[in-house]
């Protein structure tokens, strides 16, 4: 199958960035969402990125001209139907993915690619949804997505050897590297990196240490270019909580057990950056 559209269902921080990256691409994008706000900020961001691209001479106005061209916004999940592969970037939220994934199904064209773009759920769950569980991909993308390189592939029991081939190859024509893992909860990459990032707000919830100084050890003493504190706050706090919420019903260990604190934040809706508060203010 040739693949020359991509739907990328969401058109958030996510959303947006994988869009941006297959229109960088050459590919066609349709990009939806719930509400023509949403879907207008997205490509609002997309164009304010490419802008800076100009400005520092990375991109010449004509290629951002081309690539917003090939970027179509839509409020109609329908509007998937012409696109070959559509990934999905909507919340790390189980029953809405699921949902969508349903809709998708009997939307798209039987030989279309479903992805998820979830950071946590198990692939063989979404998959389950469908009548095309041999179609049915975890494409997971790292946060800002026009910057970070992996690309975290996620094969369920059923997914087919040509649904992951393509998918691996489509990662590469994004200028990403794809590795691959197998379908537990949490993957690879927040298996190991959220409970880093519990384990922090651990620390700062028993008084261990000032958030200034959890962060500062890990970026001075295991050279991370961000503290965990403050990386939990790009990520956004929900995010971080689902997942590990995710992981502690996934595999019943107390080790995955969400920090109090953790919780105390989402609650009072102390998101992170989307929201200008976390374990740090923003303005």
């Amino acid at each position: 199958m040739q693949v020359k559209t991509i739907g990328v269902v969401g058109a958030g921080q996510m959303g947006n960035g994988i869009a941006q990256v297959a229109a960088m691409s050459g590919l066609a994008v349709i990009m939806s969402d719930i509400k023509e706000e949403f879907v207008q900020r997205g490509f609002q961001t997309i164009t304010k990125i490419l802008g800076k691209n100009v400005e520092k001479g990375k991109m010449s106005p004509a290629d951002q001209d081309a690539v917003l061209g090939r970027i179509k916004t839509t409020v109609n999940l329908k509007d998937m139907a012409a696109a070959e592969v559509v990934i999905e970037a909507a919340t790390e939220n189980e029953p809405l993915k699921f949902q969508i994934f349903r809709e998708l199904d009997a939307i798209c064209a039987p030989q279309a690619i479903l992805a998820s773009n979830t950071s946590s759920i198990p692939i063989g769950r979404i998959a389950a949804q469908t009548k095309r569980p041999d179609q049915v991909i975890g494409m997971h993308f790292m946060n800002p997505v026009p910057v970070m390189q992996l690309v975290e592939l996620i094969r369920a029991l059923t997914t087919s050897d040509e649904t992951f081939a393509l998918t691996r190859d489509l990662c590469v024509k994004f200028g990403k590297t794809p590795a691959e893992a197998s379908d537990y909860p949490g993957f690879l990459i927040n298996r190991i990196l959220m409970p880093m990032i519990n384990e922090a707000v651990y620390c700062l919830y028993q008084g261990v240490g000032t958030r200034e100084n959890i962060d500062t050890v890990m970026r001075l003493g295991a050279n991370h270019p961000m503290g965990p504190l403050a990386l939990a706050d790009l990520i956004g706090l929900d995010t971080c909580l689902a997942i590990m919420e995710t992981l502690f019903s996934g595999f019943c260990d107390s080790k995955y057990r969400p920090c109090p604190l953790l919780r105390k934040y989402v609650e009072a809706g102390w998101l992170g950056r989307k929201t200008g508060r976390g374990f740090y203010e923003y303005r």
